[in-house]
């Protein structure tokens, strides 16, 4: 069986390569790609050969699917496969896991870390003090008592409303599939959205989350709240936001994920918003987190050899 790692999976090649002999012994045929590129012909390329790819983020559209005509099994080392042409994918029969639950602790630290960035006014307070300033006009906000939407409570927001929870906060929270929480208060969108002091968002991008917080939603929001996006870029109408900050609508915003993946064009619409706190989709990129990301997408290639995949998607 060859499989192949199509792309660096953000641990030394020795740390991944260790851990596909440890799932998965010396039996097969392992050829790991140092670069990511994102042309679909050399994607065809590395993996046209394969039974089993490896990918983390790169753009598997139908053509790369299509080309690779040995393909049986794509383990995906990420949460999300928004990237990853699921349609043609299940039209061949071909198994998609994921990596759910690597990288949850390092999503909702990142969460707390915008929260704090932007209520103490860590940037512009780093900035003052190396120029002889003074805390004049950057006094901050605390947590305790704050009320705290999620919107979305899968294992990453159940983990930010626990963390939330410690901190003092009112939690409330919105989704499909309501779950009982205890001392959590389950609740519509809109009310959620008018309630909150900080909204943050912990969902899949779908045909139904696509441009979920929009004009309409923003313009119910509080004039003094922030929203954290960790999730993904296109759950938010990006101009909306920009026009939203800019007018003083809301507060601020704390974005790690846009419409397309970094580098960002220096144009966009956000980065010409005040009170914006912008990271380049680092949520997820933790040591910690990527080590375990290495590992389970290796188990995930030794269930489905046993006949007993998982994290299937």
């Amino acid at each position: 069986m060859k499989i192949v790692i199509i792309e660096p999976l953000g641990v030394d090649e020795e740390i991944a390569l260790k851990e596909a002999t440890k799932a998965l012994g010396e039996g097969v045929e392992i050829v790991y790609y140092d670069t990511r590129v994102t042309d679909t012909k050399t994607l065809i390329e590395r993996g046209k050969d394969a039974e089993v790819v490896i990918v983390s983020n790169l753009p598997m559209n139908r053509q790369v699917i299509e080309g690779c005509k040995k393909l049986k099994m794509l383990s995906v080392a990420f949460t999300g496969i928004d990237h990853i042409a699921m349609d043609a994918c299940r039209e061949r029969g071909i198994t998609v896991s994921n990596c759910s639950g690597y990288s949850n602790c390092a999503v909702a630290d990142l969460v707390f870390g915008m929260i704090f960035a932007i209520y103490r006014n860590l940037i512009a307070c780093n900035r003052i003090v190396r120029e002889e300033g003074t805390k004049e006009g950057l006094v901050g906000y605390e947590l305790e008592g704050k009320k705290f939407g999620v919107i979305g409570t899968g294992a990453i927001g159940q983990r930010v409303i626990n963390i939330a929870k410690v901190f003092g906060c009112q939690v409330y929270t919105y989704s499909r599939t309501p779950k009982q929480i205890q001392g959590v208060k389950n609740v519509s969108k809109e009310e959620l959205l008018k309630t909150c002091d900080i909204v943050s968002l912990h969902l899949p991008l779908n045909e139904e989350t696509k441009h979920m917080i929009g004009k309409k939603e923003l313009q119910l929001m509080k004039e003094e709240a922030i929203l954290i996006n960790t999730a993904r870029g296109s759950i938010v109408n990006s101009e909306d936001l920009a026009d939203a900050l800019k007018k003083g609508k809301i507060a601020g915003a704390g974005v790690d994920v846009f419409e397309m993946e970094p580098p960002i064009p220096s144009n966009h619409p956000l980065f010409g918003a005040p009170n914006l706190f912008a990271t380049p989709h680092v949520a997820f990129a933790t040591k910690e987190a990527l080590e375990k990301r290495a590992a389970i997408v290796f188990d995930n290639v030794k269930q489905w050899i046993k006949g007993k995949p998982v994290n299937v998607m």
